[in-house]
């Protein structure tokens, strides 16, 4: 696919639509990842498998539901303050009530926890640490007030455990001024690094996104491992939040990291890619429109910032 990606009218109206909007929404069509699942599996982790969207509508939309499968997430700490760090706290509990503190470790981690806020211009990829009782906590900043969503991708360590993603609300208190997602465009530049975004996101097949990293107009062929891969992308779509977590196909280090996934329905949807070079993680980010009618117009060829936040330890 040309570079130069095109943005059509339907495109332009999505984002002009979401504009106006604020908040978790309705939830539509569940978002899934681009691999065959059991029927019941969520959307959260995806492997970034070549694959149908066969059994999407019988799906439940990572991130949207609070409880599932036996399993909890109490956010203790729902309110903070914009501008002031804070310890957030939470665990997750089973059928019984019990913190759970046996899980599957993936990608590094036994637990990776998102925070982003209802606009999606706000993003933190957070790794807590887990105490022996089984909760959980991170520090964290947030630069502006307004409504989140959190978000655990675990499996837990019982025999059969699938993974999940469960979401709770965190509000944000301040004073607080909207903020319109960005336009779609087909390249993020962050950190002085270039990341231009090549493909198509498509509802109700899967499809191929390639992320290509450069800085100072070279490619960058040194990406460094990051949680077991050369790159995380996490993609929300807009009114409901919604969440696919993927990871890349094969490939590496750079300067082209490449995922598979499906969006089954059109919408809007943000996707914000991790990648490490040098020692630092940053964040890059991007907003596709996905008309109703197959193919997702990724973007079009113009320089955008990436998302404000990032990752922290």
């Amino acid at each position: 696919m040309n570079n130069a990606l095109r943005i059509t009218a339907f495109a332009a109206a999505l984002a002009a639509t979401f504009g106006t909007a604020y908040g978790v929404g309705r939830g539509i069509d569940p978002l899934v990842a681009a691999e065959d699942r059991p029927a019941r599996q969520h959307a959260g982790h995806g492997a970034g498998e070549e694959g149908g969207a066969k059994g999407a509508a019988d799906q439940v939309a990572g991130g949207l539901q609070i409880s599932d499968g036996g399993y909890a997430l109490a956010l203790e700490t729902p309110t903070i303050r914009a501008r002031t760090r804070t310890e957030i706290r939470f665990a997750v509990t089973d059928e019984s009530g019990r913190k759970v503190t046996a899980y599957q470790r993936e990608h590094g981690k036994e637990l990776h926890f998102i925070l982003a806020s209802s606009d999606l211009t706000e993003f933190r990829h957070l790794h807590p640490v887990r105490a022996a009782d089984g909760t959980w906590s991170t520090p964290v900043d947030l630069p502006k007030a307004g409504g989140y969503r959190a978000f655990a991708d675990f499996t837990p360590a019982a025999e059969g455990a699938e993974n999940l993603t469960l979401g709770a609300d965190l509000a944000v208190s301040g004073t607080y001024r909207p903020t319109a997602l960005p336009a779609p465009r087909a390249a993020a530049e962050v950190d002085g690094y270039r990341v231009a975004l090549d493909g198509e996101l498509r509802a109700g097949q899967g499809g191929e996104l390639k992320l290509t990293v450069s800085r100072k107009g070279r490619p960058v062929t040194d990406l460094q491992p990051y949680l077991g891969a050369y790159g995380h992308l996490v993609a929300l779509r807009s009114g409901d939040l919604a969440y696919l977590h993927v990871h890349p196909n094969e490939g590496g280090p750079g300067p082209v990291v490449s995922f598979t996934a499906t969006a089954p329905s059109a919408g809007t949807y943000r996707l914000f890619l991790d990648f490490q070079h040098e020692g630092k993680v940053r964040t890059a980010a991007f907003t596709v429109p996905v008309a109703a009618s197959g193919k997702g117009v990724v973007g079009h060829e113009e320089s955008g910032a990436g998302a404000t936040g990032g990752h922290a330890h």
